[in-house]
């Protein structure tokens, strides 16, 4: 297997530490991936993977922290269409046999890396475009459209919006509702402000914002509709119960 031109050279630490972030999905100081991992990310290797866009590292007070970019969330994806460094030895060899292993369980499970590390209790299928619960029918005047907004809402009346239209469109608290649908009851909210409530929503216990694995199923509605979280396009949500 040879390394695609679209994941870097990286040494094993700097794999490693890829690894960690995104099986962590979260921000993670160095004295964490000591107690995690046996190592911590500095120097070259945390230089090299800044520089590279893979690791955003806050340097403002000690210990430093690391979280993944959305280049970098990509890079980790794809680690498993690459060949392991020459010099990582065995231990390096093992983790790409599981990274290989587990791009194939993901894929046949419909669940992308980010949501899978994200929401690991999470136990309802993924959605396709022709599960995703269709709006309901019977809608008065009043909830059939989503009140106006300001021009520049806080995010935490956008979430209440977005939280308003899927109980109108979902028939039972976690079902899977399409973007595009929302969207149509949110006509009134500005685009990019809808966009920072989807992402911000993303961390809540009881949201899943994941993309439609079929992407054939999709229609021109469905992919303008997405909203890109974690370097992926997303089309279906789901809230369950409070």
């Amino acid at each position: 297997m040879t390394s695609p031109a679209n994941v870097p050279h990286l040494t094993p630490n700097q794999i490693n530490a890829l690894v960690v972030l995104m099986v962590e999905a979260r921000r993670v100081t160095n004295v964490e991936l000591r107690e995690l991992a046996g190592f911590t990310l500095t120097g070259q290797d945390n230089k090299k993977l800044v520089d590279l866009g893979l690791v955003d590292t806050d340097r403002t007070h000690r210990p430093f922290a690391h979280e993944l970019t959305d280049e970098g969330w990509r890079v980790a994806r794809q680690l498993h269409t690459a060949a392991p460094p020459k010099q990582g030895g065995s231990t390096t060899r093992s983790l790409f046999v599981v990274l290989s292993n587990l791009h194939r369980s993901l894929d046949r499970l419909r669940v992308s890396h980010g949501d899978f590390f994200k929401h690991t209790e999470a136990t309802a299928p993924a959605p396709t475009a022709a599960t995703m619960t269709a709006p309901k029918a019977a809608t008065t005047a009043a909830t059939a459209a989503a009140p106006a907004a300001a021009a520049a809402p806080a995010g935490a009346e956008v979430e209440a919006l977005v939280r308003s239209a899927y109980r109108d469109l979902a028939t039972a608290p976690g079902d899977w509702v399409g973007l595009a649908d929302v969207r149509d009851r949110l006509t009134d909210t500005d685009r990019a402000a809808l966009d920072a409530a989807l992402r911000a929503m993303v961390g809540r216990d009881d949201v899943r914002i994941i993309p439609v694995a079929n992407t054939k199923s999709l229609t021109a509605r469905d992919r303008a509709a997405a909203v890109r979280i974690g370097n992926e396009d997303n089309h279906a949500l789901a809230i369950g119960p409070a």
